[in-house]
Order: structure tokens, then C-alpha cells, then sequence
């Protein structure tokens, strides 16, 4: 029976709710706090659950009276009465078994933080690098409709416009597990402004989506740090041309997987402060070593899972965007709309949301609910 499963899934949580509960109020936890903000994620999503447990059981225990009172009762006003709540549960309890379904779904532990978005032109030449500053701005404007911050950390300019590579800092909520679904490759198919016979060009350029890492996340051995720094080039003044406020971060990271140390190097030349700088390209830091360390978990998880939505594969052609036809197609879920200008301006929020379905589906048939 569907109900028994839910019912016995929801009733083998409620031990561990309580455990939790107690556990945030213990001294010694609250003092490692690393635990402590870890088990306050859990218990309001345990408690969530337990609210929707509570409803469930209501309605059950409601719906199972309505029918023995039907089953029992000859005053016609009460038997009304019981037809009434019968239907009612009839149809409240499907839609909130299946909202209960999704919140069994283990989440994802990264969903909740903010994000590093690096965008870089893949093939295509300079009409690569134009196409990845339009996602660029696809994204910015994206980002103000949810109320995002969006912040740059570096860039590199193409030389006829766009990015060669650039990388912001997306901060605000839940935007990791938001952005997450826009890693891959995506390409573009159209006139570059340089084609003078008219014909269309395939270009690409690579989208990778990071979650940003929390200070505790990673172990960082600040006196092995070997900072520079530079003076920024570019547009902005006297006192960025003049001043050295651009830093750079070379970093030895013990590669778990070859036991080999490799220098990590970070630029940052985001503001004229030297040290909001390296306080950001520290951030960017943790957020590469924790990314890097956490690959082998996505990668297992892709290899069990058979859904391509968001396994986190930077490499896998995910959307093409073909501007004859005014068309988006994302190749994941077979998602086609004809609107390509009112996407490049940052509508997107149906097509992540055609992919959150989608996952969805998948992880709810590997917990058998």
C-alpha cells in the first residue's frame, strides 16, 4: 500500500527528529560549529516532514471515521456530513502524499549556499567569446529578477567583446541549488557579426557552477599562502592603474587522488581594496579545494544515477540555442520554446523548473516512493 509506505517512511524519521531536537540544545555541540549548523540544517528539515506527518495522519485517521460513520450511521445529516469529509479527504490526501514524497527526496547538502559561476568561450574563436558575455547577461538579468547579488571576481575580455573567461560570485537563497542545472556546454547557432557571406557558425562556450565553500568547509594552511600583488589594468581610474590593489594566490594543494602537490593560482582584481581582494580570492580558495575534493562524490553519484540533469558533468552538451530558428533546446529533457530573445534576457525560470521536475521524478523512483 502506498499510504503504509509513506506512513512507515514518515513514523522511522520521528526517532531521529526527537534525536536532533536534543542534540542542538547540548552544550557540547553548540560549541563545534561545524556540527552544530549541520544539525540545525537537519532539524528544520526533519521538522517540515514532521509537520506534513501530522496533517497526513489527520487525514487519515478523518477519512477513516467518515467511512465507518457512512458504513454505521442511518441519521441522514451526519451521513451527509460524512460524505462531505470523505471527499474532501479524498482529494487533499494524493496531493499531499505527493508533496510528502518530495520532501522524502534526500536533498542535496550543497543546495542551500551561494554559488561561483565561471563562464568561458569554448570553440568558435572571437564569436565564442561574444556568445559566452550574452550568457554572461543572461544570467545578470536572471539574477536581479531573484533578487540575487551577482558579483564579478575576474575576467578576461575577448578581443571583438564578450568573455573569454569570466567569474562572479552569486550570493542569496538557494542559489547553488537553482543554478546548479546551467553546468555543461552550451552552443550557439547564428550569423557572427564578422560573417560577411551570411552564413550560420556552432559555437560554444562552457558554464560551470560551483557552491561556494563556508570558511569550516575547508582546512586551509594560511602561512603556505604566497600572495603578489599587481596593479590592475583596464578602465577605472588613476587609482586602480596607479596602486597595486590587484592580488594574487599561489596555493600547494595536496591532490588526494595522485598524493601529488599542485600550485593553485587565484587572481583577484574585483575592487580598489587590496585587502576585500584577498579576502575574496581566499573565498574562491575554499570554494575550488571543496569542489575539487567533493568531484569524486558527484562522480559516483552520476555513475549510479541515470538522470543527466544535474550530475554535475561540466563536459556534456546541455543547450543549444539557435537564433534562426528563435529557438532553445535543452538536451537533458527533450525541452524545446520558441522565445530565444526573452530567454537571452534572463527568462529561464520555466526551464530550470522543467529540469527540477525531472530530477525529481528520477530520485523519487530510487527511493521507491
Amino acid at each position: 500500500m502506498a499510504e503504509n509506505n509513506i506512513l512507515s517512511k514518515l513514523n522511522d524519521l520521528e526517532a531521529r527528529f526527537q534525536e536532533v531536537a536534543l542534540l542542538i540544545t547540548d552544550p557540547a555541540v553548540i560549541a563545534d560549529m561545524k556540527r552544530f549548523v549541520k544539525l540545525n540544517k537537519e532539524y528544520r528539515e526533519l521538522e517540515e516532514i514532521m509537520n506534513a506527518r501530522k496533517r497526513y495522519i489527520t487525514l487519515l485517521q478523518t477519512q477513516s471515521d467518515a467511512k465507518e460513520l457512512l458504513a454505521n450511521e442511518s441519521d441522514s445529516e451526519l451521513r451527509e456530513m460524512a460524505r462531505e469529509e470523505l471527499d474532501h479527504c479524498s482529494a487533499a490526501i494524493p496531493a499531499l502524499e505527493e508533496e510528502i514524497k518530495l520532501l522524502l527526496i534526500p536533498g542535496d547538502p550543497q543546495d542551500d549556499r551561494n554559488a561561483i559561476l565561471e563562464i568561458r568561450s569554448g570553440t568558435g574563436g572571437d564569436e565564442a567569446a561574444i556568445f559566452a558575455g550574452d550568457l554572461y547577461r543572461m544570467y545578470t538579468k536572471y539574477c536581479e529578477t531573484k533578487g540575487w547579488r551577482m558579483e564579478v571576481s575576474s575576467c578576461s575580455e575577448g578581443t571583438s567583446g564578450g568573455f573569454k573567461e569570466i567569474i562572479c560570485t552569486v550570493t542569496g537563497e538557494k542559489v547553488y541549488g537553482t543554478l546548479k542545472y546551467e553546468s555543461g556546454v552550451h552552443r550557439v547557432q547564428r550569423v557572427p557579426a564578422t560573417e560577411t557571406q551570411g552564413r550560420v557558425h556552432t559555437s560554444a562556450a562552457s558554464v560551470a557552477v560551483l557552491p561556494e565553500a563556508e570558511p569550516f568547509d575547508v582546512e586551509i594552511t594560511e602561512s603556505a599562502i604566497k600572495w603578489d600583488t599587481f596593479r590592475s589594468s583596464g578602465a577605472g581610474g588613476q587609482n586602480v592603474n596607479k596602486v597595486e590593489s590587484g592580488v594574487r594566490l599561489r596555493y600547494p594543494w595536496l591532490n588526494p587522488e595522485t598524493g601529488k602537490v599542485e600550485e593553485i593560482l587565484i587572481e583577484c582584481t574585483e575592487t580598489r581594496d587590496q585587502p576585500k581582494n584577498k579576502e575574496r580570492a581566499l573565498a574562491r580558495l575554499r570554494t575550488l579545494i571543496y569542489d575539487r575534493e567533493h568531484q569524486r562524490y558527484a562522480d559516483d553519484i552520476a555513475s549510479k544515477r541515470k538522470s543527466m540533469v544535474s550530475t554535475g558533468d561540466r563536459s556534456a552538451k546541455i543547450r543549444t540555442y539557435n537564433y534562426p530558428q528563435g529557438r532553445i533546446t535543452d538536451h537533458r529533457i527533450n525541452y524545446t520554446i520558441y522565445n530565444l530573445q526573452a530567454f537571452m534576457n534572463g527568462d529561464i525560470q520555466d526551464c530550470i523548473d522543467h529540469l527540477i521536475v525531472a530530477e525529481n521524478t528520477e530520485r523519487m523512483k530510487e527511493n521507491e516512493l
